[in-house]
């Protein structure tokens, strides 16, 4: 897995470099900036682009601003956007598209290889990472949304898509049949209005339903 990454703090970019290299990853360019990073991408057209969302020269927003310009000029190109702290509007807006290949992590979870390993093969594959202490502190401030059509169930199913896990791994977390979780996954879709195409898709647009009726 060939990997770009963007992360302003020296020190911090080092280890990160080390910690993909354990994790299986080639790192083809590591750099400090959102300009840099969208100039090492075009250059190398890596399966993955790993970026903090804060970058300079402002450090608000440059490393998704970055990242969105990376999925349009090579689409497929899948993101894991890293945060200091939760922002569940960057959440949200990194999520806007729709489209899969995308994750958004704390920091924090990166320490940990097994995590780091997990998300970006998700992320690779198309799937959709969301840290799990995002959606915590969005579910706290939950209210009234088009969510409230689901039943408690479908909204621990939802919570675990929001996640990024597969319905084999809902299944297993919630103790339930692969079969029951596709069921509620379908009353979900029907309940929140989205329409019929590709399961992916619509896993997306769910989550991100999810992140706009949570959102401060």
């Amino acid at each position: 897995m060939r990997v770009v990454l963007g992360e302003d703090s020296v020190l911090l970019r080092e280890g990160l470099v080390r910690l993909l290299a354990e994790a299986g990853c080639e790192v083809v360019a590591a750099v400090g900036d959102g300009e840099a990073l969208v100039a090492e991408a075009r250059r190398h057209r890596p399966d993955v682009v790993v970026a903090d969302v804060r970058m300079p020269p402002t450090f608000t927003s440059e490393g998704l601003r970055a990242a969105a310009e990376i999925r349009t000029e090579l689409p497929g190109t899948a993101v894991l956007v890293l945060s200091q702290y939760v922002e569940e509007s960057y959440a949200e807006d990194l999520l806007a598209s729709g489209d899969g290949g995308l994750g958004y992590l704390l920091k924090d979870r990166v320490a940990s290889l097994a995590e780091l390993s997990d998300a970006l093969e998700r992320v690779v594959a198309g799937g959709t990472v969301l840290d799990p202490t995002v959606v915590r502190q969005l579910m706290v401030r939950r209210r009234a949304s088009p969510l409230d059509r689901l039943t408690p169930r479908e909204r621990e199913v939802l919570e675990q898509m929001a996640q990024g896990r597969t319905n084999a791994a809902v299944a297993r977390e919630l103790f339930v049949s692969e079969k029951a979780v596709e069921k509620h996954v379908s009353s979900i879709f029907d309940k929140l209005d989205l329409p019929p195409s590709a399961d992916d898709h619509r896993r997306v647009l769910a989550v991100l339903t999810w992140l706009r009726a949570h959102r401060r």
